[in-house]
């Protein structure tokens, strides 16, 4: 039946866990899910001030990250009154991007853009990144529900002037929901590999596991017996982030295609 036969596999998404989950039982693996989403809201009043009040000064660069986040902001422009405003000071800057979503937000509105990290990661980014010099420059970075710390470590140690804004800001789960699924994992060992969906779920339960002081236990079992599994790119870098080092993901961000990457491994 293949590898994911016998096995016991956790989805930590909110969303498309019936599909997956079908796909999981078809090739002959049990599931479980645990969300590790938590709830993302929109910080619509903290935003529309900064985009306001903002407009008195011309930052040097733009970095948009998320395509929902550029919509978001520009939604918010609007509502304002100020989005043809806010647009010419966009125009007005230097832009950078993260991914394909945020970039075709931006060609909607005839945004030119200066560099473009295509592959969505943060790492590409930042290396294309490397070859401005950023001393004083003031730089607004566009984020989704967390800062990056990557980013925005690597934009301070140059020197930049960095704000960041969150239209959207992320609530992780309740700490006694993830300590569950931790013992789960970690204590009774239930999970020959673990799913994740999104960088947010990542970081929720890293972020848990390093607070409860069980970030070292958590990258041995994902160094051994449980494979740590990613829909994409971008959530196996937040995986990388964290610290782990075997992480298994498709070429093509796809639900299915991440079971049937997870399948082949398992089966080799």
């Amino acid at each position: 039946m293949g590898g994911l036969a016998g096995k016991h596999v956790a989805l930590t998404a909110s969303r498309k866990t019936e599909e997956m989950e079908a796909l999981l039982h078809k090739q002959g693996a049990t599931s479980a899910v645990r969300s590790l989403q938590g709830t993302v809201i929109q910080d619509q009043e903290t935003v529309t001030e900064a985009i306001t009040s903002g407009l008195a000064t011309q930052p040097d660069w733009f970095i948009f990250t998320t395509g929902i986040g550029v919509q978001t902001l520009l939604a918010f422009a609007e509502e304002a009154g100020v989005k043809e405003a806010f647009l010419k000071q966009v125009r007005s800057a230097r832009i950078a991007v993260r991914g394909y979503k945020a970039k075709n937000a931006l060609l909607k509105e005839n945004i030119a853009m200066d560099i473009v990290s295509e592959d969505g990661t943060t790492a590409q980014l930042v290396e294309q990144l490397k070859e401005i010099d950023w001393n004083g420059q003031k730089v607004i970075v566009q984020q989704y529900g967390l800062p990056s710390p990557t980013l925005e470590q690597f934009l301070t140690e140059g020197k930049a002037v960095v704000s960041t804004w969150l239209p959207y800001i992320h609530y992780a789960p309740k700490g006694e929901t993830i300590d569950l699924f931790l013992e789960e994992l970690l204590e009774k060992k239930e999970y020959d590999a673990v799913c994740f969906t999104t960088a947010l779920q990542v970081k929720a339960l890293f972020a848990r596991a390093s607070e409860t002081g069980r970030h070292e236990q958590l990258l041995h079992m994902f160094a051994g017996p449980t494979v740590a599994c990613a829909v994409g790119k971008v959530t196996a870098e937040a995986l990388s982030e964290e610290g782990v080092r075997r992480v298994v993901y498709p070429k093509k961000e796809r639900m299915g295609a991440m079971i049937v990457e997870l399948g082949k491994f398992l089966e080799a």
